[in-house]
């Protein structure tokens, strides 16, 4: 999470100001003439309807997260998934003595994934549900670490330092998970047009420190998927060459739950033996509200037995692997509620229509003729464009911060090394935002292309520049 700094003396020093009569002095209950302290306890304690209002009307402050096309993060679940949810609100995942049926929900999902993935043995998978992609890619992480200090246990941990090999447009965990392991990290920076991991690439830098290869199914810089099936077949040449046998992990936050339902023919999946372990967040393309995500491992020579705690359960032994200890059972249960809601033909369904608006969309900002299109949607239904060539007059931090006016929340940003020369737009299209909605979209998009056009140069760059949206 965000780290965040205490309140200076003028902000605690802070009286309140007036509020509004009707839940104040009007109102025989709360009887306030000024708001309560931001920064610091009140001393009393206020009406229910009081304190609602005043979180209610400052949380109205927040974008519309309908209208954010920089997150990944389902927005839009229907009112049933909402009323499971808070019926399951107050369960706690971890006591599965207490809750055993919330933990078989969690337990037939990992099956469903297992399956879905195409798990040489649906059996004798091992998986876990996490509280999102960042917790599930930190223990396929930590798996691969443990198996590589298993299998040199002479050298580890002498003068042998693990290494993690991945593309520059990993998402960030992966760099928290090298630096709070001690492992690392590999990155294959882009080159002109090629903005992923490529096989060669991967290759070239694996040495018998390497615990495993991440490839990336489905970008969070341009929607792209990184060629799995390549870098697997390249790292059993290395395998042939060196006999280093170097596992792959896919990090399939988004794509895990795309490419099944409207890629049948792609391989990425179990069925690549060298494929050790997979991840997903069931709160983006697994149509679930935040958050939860999923970690499953071939088998269970894939996941250490060591790294794995037993609690008692029910009498029975219950193996558990997690980051997190305490949180919610709404979000497995809501996955449960959307796995059976839609089946196989419910989700093609979705995530077809859902790259249908993306490529529509892509197409028309691309026929415009202001913009050059790096990706059109047709993998993750997400898309990236920027400024082309004879585009003076404005740049993408000037069309992100227009749009916002608009209520449109479009990242602009940066590429990492070596393509820090090039800034960028995404979009990306969740279930949710409908054709209609991108029709308002494209409009809102056209009408302010007149004034950027009538720019004399672009506005002032923002002084600090991320290099990725990486949610």
């Amino acid at each position: 999470m965000t780290l965040h700094k205490g309140a200076s003396e003028s902000d605690r020093r802070h009286t309140g100001n007036p509020v509004n009569p009707f839940y104040g002095e009007a109102d025989p209950v709360a009887g306030m003439e000024t708001s309560p302290p931001r920064h610091t306890l009140p001393d009393g304690p206020l009406a229910p309807h009081t304190a609602y209002q005043f979180v209610h009307d400052e949380l109205m402050l927040d974008g519309n997260s309908r209208l954010n096309l920089a997150t990944f993060v389902t927005t839009w679940m229907e009112p049933q998934a909402g009323i499971l949810m808070a019926d399951c609100r107050d369960k706690n995942m971890i006591d599965k003595d207490e809750y055993p049926r919330t933990a078989e929900l969690e337990r037939r999902c990992v099956a469903m994934l297992a399956d879905l993935w195409h798990a040489p043995d649906p059996s004798a998978a091992v998986g876990c549900s996490t509280t999102g992609s960042s917790e599930a890619c930190m223990l396929a992480g930590l798996a691969l670490k443990r198996r590589w200090m298993q299998r040199n246990a002479d050298r580890y941990p002498g003068g042998a330092r693990p290494n993690l090999i991945m593309g520059a447009n990993v998402q960030v965990c992966w760099e928290k998970f090298c630096n709070f392991w001690e492992v690392e990290a590999r990155q294959v920076p882009m080159e002109g047009d090629r903005f992923q991991l490529d096989a060669a690439s991967a290759a070239e830098l694996c040495d018998e420190n390497t615990i495993g290869v991440v490839a990336i199914l489905g970008s969070t810089f341009d929607g792209s998927y990184e060629p799995v099936a390549e870098i697997c077949a390249a790292l059993d040449e290395v395998r042939e060459k060196k006999g280093w046998d170097i596992p792959v992990h896919v990090d399939g936050a988004s794509g895990a739950m795309v490419a099944p339902f409207v890629d049948p023919e792609l391989v990425w999946d179990f069925r690549l033996p060298r494929v050790a372990s997979i991840n997903t967040s069931g709160h983006k393309y697994g149509l679930v509200y935040p958050g939860v995500g999923w970690a499953l491992w071939r088998d269970a020579q894939a996941l250490p037995e060591e790294l794995v705690f037993r609690v008692n359960y029910l009498g029975g032994d219950m193996p558990t692997f997690a980051l997190n200890f305490s949180r919610p059972g709404a979000q497995v249960a809501a996955q449960y509620y959307t796995f059976l809601r839609l089946g196989r033909d419910g989700y093609r369904a979705v995530q077809q229509a859902t790259r249908d608006v993306a490529r529509s969309t892509a197409e028309r900002i691309g026929s415009l003729g202001d913009f050059t299109l790096l990706t059109r949607g047709d993998q993750l239904p997400v898309f990236a464009f920027t400024t082309a060539d004879d585009v003076k007059a404005f740049d993408v931090f000037d069309v992100s911060r227009r749009l916002k006016e608009r209520g449109w929340l479009v990242p602009a940003y940066a590429f990492p090394p070596h393509r820090e020369d090039l800034s960028v737009l995404r979009v990306v299209c969740r279930n949710g935002f409908s054709q209609d909605l991108a029709d308002l979209f494209l409009a809102d998009l056209e009408a302010l292309l007149p004034e950027l056009r009538a720019q004399p140069r672009p506005m002032d760059r923002p002084e600090s520049v991320a290099t990725a949206f990486h949610h």
